[in-house]
């Protein structure tokens, strides 16, 4: 039996791994949306522009969070998410490189998952290329269980085809 208990939930995001303390994480606005651009520039042979940055946080039900240094504005971090219903997704999530591993992605996954369960979401999604083993360890660390599969999904910079692996985590009670 799975008891439902708000503030365990909660804080059972914050087991291991956590970023600086110097940094926080912040909404993501429309001030915010060129630097995402450019951070999202860094990981994904086709990248987003501040324009559909924008476009996307305009629509019902989309959100973001940033992390930056405190008192910084060029963020380490973004992460954009969409919540239609009772299910939610995370529509893309990067980590500036010289950032990676020390905390951030988490930081930012964290609090997204808070906001779900504010929203009293029952599940989040999201994809991932299967030979992306940092972000495969973050999200089976938070208890994210593969349901799909999509072949030859991601085009990398070299032209090569990837998998995509579909991702989910049940939120609140089961």
């Amino acid at each position: 039996m799975y008891w439902y208990l708000p503030w365990a939930w909660t804080l059972s995001f914050w087991e291991g791994l956590v970023a600086p303390a110097d940094h926080v994480a912040e909404p993501l606005g429309p001030d915010d949306v060129e630097w995402a651009a450019a951070l999202h520039s860094q990981a994904f042979s086709q990248p987003w522009s501040g324009d559909e940055f924008a476009a996307l946080l305009s629509q019902a039900g989309t959100f973001g969070y940033v992390v930056r240094r405190t008192g910084q504005v060029r963020p380490v971090g973004v992460v954009l998410a969409r919540l239609a219903a009772d299910e939610a997704e995370i529509l893309t999530i990067v980590v500036d490189r010289v950032a990676r591993g020390k905390g951030f992605g988490r930081l930012l996954m964290d609090n997204v998952l808070q906001h779900l369960h504010a929203e009293r979401a029952a599940s989040l999604f999201l994809e991932v290329e299967e030979t992306n083993a940092p972000a495969l360890r973050l999200y089976r660390h938070l208890r994210f269980e593969e349901v799909g599969r999509r072949p030859a999904y991601y085009v990398g910079p070299d032209g090569q085809r990837q998998n995509a692996l579909v991702l989910k985590r049940t939120l609140g009670p089961r």
